[in-house]
């Protein structure tokens, strides 16, 4: 994450159009990034013709039949508007999904939809495809190179066919002089009334799920497993939270020190996530970035944060703010509680983390002791050692070479 997939896809993309191997292109993001990407083609390809899909479905119909050589438009737009002309009647020269870990479910309405796209190539951009198992990553597989990576996948090896088409390229190769991440887990023990209102919660949480029997599902699991993860939050009765007072004391020093902070949770309203956390932190006036914001309020919020240096925190919900986003401005970063997802958390973080960022990135992460917190915990280690095992260290041997000075002139010498 951070090194620069966007610009990179988007040289590309002008490289084809210029070289007149590509006349269309569509580019699939993320709802809350459409418009970055927007911003972006507009400053690296300013010859290209853009076209930004977005607006009701009528607008969209309109929108489609645009003389444009580039589309950009979300994941969920693209599975609304398949079945349209010319969504999914043209074959497009060239499909780019951003953050492709979108498509890990091959049974999801819009992995469906994207694979079903007519095109000549396909690119999937992501710094993690494998997020939770290897299913995640052969569903991504599957768009990039169709029908190539079924069942028997395993048994011819999945890191020799990831040779062949993962351009994979990490800091240590090609960001030599970004500063570092500094990561600190930051064990934390529950405030008495807290670990009361926990451990209740969890001796009533088991009576139940052991009284429902032969009706017991993996959801009932889950929905206890949230509720604990919510009182490491906040006591649901006292309001009590040993995290909040270690991040007061963090943030204080942070904000003393002219620096600035992201703070992500998983949750994104009262009475436990970042909402709760923005009237807690008040006297900062954190900015508060969460899914019910709408495209461009998001990108406002964005550029607010940015250019504001008098706002020094910016609280987002993991889900809402976690990819897609530039936020240099900032150097800490705390996760206030953990996801179930360590790349979820890695691609976070990066939003300081990334080009642009000039000084050192800390990054806080709370656990809290005695709980279900430190079982997340052993989680996430073991999910990224098999993104280790399997992703790391595959890469194509082979590029071809992009002829500039013939870019260059038919671009116009731009």
């Amino acid at each position: 994450m951070g090194l620069g997939k966007t610009i990179q896809a988007i040289a590309a993309l002008r490289y084809l159009f210029a070289s007149g191997e590509a006349r269309t292109a569509l580019v699939v993001a993320l709802v809350g990034v459409v418009l970055q990407w927007r911003s972006e083609f507009k400053e690296w390809a300013p010859e290209l013709r853009l076209f930004t899909v977005l607006g009701s479905a009528t607008a969209r119909t309109a929108m489609w039949r645009a003389e444009a050589q580039v589309f950009i438009a979300s994941y969920e737009t693209v599975r609304a508007d398949l079945g349209r002309d010319p969504v999914g009647g043209r074959k497009w020269d060239v499909v780019v999904i951003d953050e492709a870990q979108r498509i890990k479910n091959p049974a999801s309405d819009i992995a469906r939809a994207v694979k079903l796209l007519p095109r000549q190539r396909s690119w999937a951009l992501t710094g993690t495809p494998l997020e939770n198992r290897l299913d995640d990553l052969i569903s991504i597989l599957d768009f990039v190179a169709p029908g190539r990576f079924g069942p028997g996948t395993y048994a011819r090896g999945l890191r020799r066919l990831l040779g062949e088409v993962q351009l994979r390229r990490r800091r240590t190769e090609v960001l030599r002089d970004l500063p570092q991440k500094f990561s600190v887990e930051v064990p934390i023990y529950l405030e008495a009334r807290q670990r009361a209102a926990y451990e209740c919660a969890e001796r009533e949480g088991i009576v139940h799920l052991t009284s429902l029997g032969v009706e017991l599902r993996v959801n009932h699991v889950l929905e206890l497993i949230l509720r604990l993860k919510q009182i490491c939050n906040f006591c649901p009765e006292t309001g009590a939270s040993a995290k909040l007072a270690d991040l007061r004391e963090r943030i204080a020093q942070v904000v003393g020190n002219g620096e600035r902070a992201l703070i992500f949770s998983q949750f994104a309203a009262e009475p436990f996530g970042v909402k709760r956390l923005a009237r807690e932190l008040a006297e900062y006036q954190p900015l508060v970035l969460s899914g019910d914001l709408t495209v461009n309020e998001r990108a406002e919020m964005v550029l607010k944060f940015e250019r504001d240096q008098s706002r020094k925190v910016l609280l987002l919900s993991l889900r809402a703010g976690g990819v897609g986003l530039n936020l240099t401005a900032a150097s800490y970063v705390f996760h206030y509680d953990r996801w179930w997802n360590p790349a979820i958390e890695t691609q976070a973080e990066d939003r300081a983390h990334r080009i642009g960022q000039n000084r050192p990135v800390h990054v806080y992460s709370y656990i809290c002791a005695e709980t279900v917190e430190e079982r997340v915990a052993k989680i996430l280690a073991e999910k990224r050692q098999l993104f280790a095992d399997i992703v790391d260290g595959v890469s194509l041997r082979h590029i071809r070479r992009l002829d500039l000075p013939t870019l260059v002139r038919a671009a116009g010498g731009s």
